[in-house]
């Protein structure tokens, strides 16, 4: 349930309401919107009296939240949540790009694809140091070594970093190397390194579970905003169906209806959601026009000998042909979305 306080409510009437709330044992989640307070109750509240709330002065209304992520929905947060990494914004109407290698494979191969990724125009250099692969004979990653080069890297061109982190015993390292700790899609549903990482206060990249629903995909989403510190960010990366000419299927509806149902930003990525390199431009441009707030591609210098996901992966002339593209359909978009200023320029 949440209580939505009155635009005019004063600090103390709000300071009342949640007062009662923990006297009735329940925790309390407030937002502080643009125009009012909303408080989240979080417990069982099947036994709370809606009505007994109403009555307090400043409340305006109460509404039940009848699916199970309530910190995830817009129903408690109406307002689109910006997720602030180190200064630099997701979600505020630019579209961010996250590229990088899937694996690092060394200190060179990361430089020189951190150098290819600013170029084209990303803020955010992504790479592998703890690989999850199907088979246990594949490169598994170069783990804590691989950390410290990605950083370097980044660091050397001035971008963020985005990598995965696997198994609870690996946050504090991988959160002391990188910006946004990355769920994988095979981490979707585990449930304790959900609440671990939302302790982190570090954004959170979530993908989609590789059968996931866009439900089970926001329940998880949950374990990690109930911590109340760390933000999340949905990655879209395919599914998996019965087509077998993709390596998933790219479920692009997946944005608007994140973005109906949850205020937390949501961006694609293109490279898993389809597995083969020359289909990943035309699905970035789609999910431009989806109204993604960025997405996470995977780019190498060399991708024939990339030691993982090369099939998959642009290498730079490719890369900075779709950057072109993704700059002026990011730039359409934004003009769509402001029809005043759309006006404004043709009548000059």
């Amino acid at each position: 349930m949440i209580i939505i306080m009155k635009p005019n409510a004063t600090k103390k009437q709000v300071t009342t309401v949640i007062d009662r709330v923990k006297d009735i044992g329940l925790d309390v989640q407030i937002n502080q919107g643009e125009q009012q307070v909303v408080l989240g109750l979080l417990g069982d509240t099947r036994s709370v009296q809606d009505i007994a709330f109403r009555s307090y002065e400043g409340v305006d209304t109460t509404i039940r939240i009848t699916n199970t992520y309530k910190l995830t929905s817009r129903e408690f947060h109406p307002q689109n949540t910006v997720v602030d990494v180190e200064g630099m914004k997701i979600g505020d109407g630019n579209f961010i790009t996250m590229a990088g290698p899937c694996s690092v494979e060394g200190l060179e191969q990361i430089r020189q694809t951190a150098q290819i990724a600013k170029m084209g125009g990303a803020q955010i250099l992504r790479g592998g140091a703890f690989k999850p692969r199907t088979s246990p004979y594949a490169f598994q990653g170069l783990e804590e070594e691989g950390l410290k080069y990605l950083r370097q890297a980044a660091d050397e061109f001035g971008m963020k970093v985005i990598t995965e982190v696997m198994d609870e015993t690996h946050i504090d390292l991988v959160a002391q190397y990188s910006d946004i700790l990355q769920v994988g899609a095979r981490n979707m549903q585990n449930f304790k390194l959900l609440t671990a990482v939302g302790k982190t206060g570090k954004p959170v990249g979530l993908k989609r579970g590789i059968s996931g629903t866009i439900n089970e995909w926001l329940n998880a989403a949950e374990y990690v905003a109930v911590s109340g510190k760390s933000p999340v960010i949905f990655i879209e990366r395919g599914i998996r169906t019965f087509e077998d000419a993709t390596r998933n299927t790219f479920d692009l509806s997946a944005v608007p209806l994140i973005k109906k149902l949850s205020h937390f930003p949501i961006i694609v990525d293109p490279s898993h959601g389809t597995g083969v390199w020359d289909l990943v431009p035309p699905m970035a441009r789609a999910g431009v026009a989806a109204g993604a707030d960025g997405m996470i591609v995977e780019i190498h210098p060399d991708p024939e000998n990339a030691w993982s996901d090369g099939q998959q992966s642009l290498n730079e002339k490719n890369y900075r042909q779709m950057m072109k593209e993704i700059q002026v359909l990011s730039s359409a978009m934004k003009e769509i979305s402001s029809p005043q200023e759309l006006t404004v320029r043709r009548e000059r």
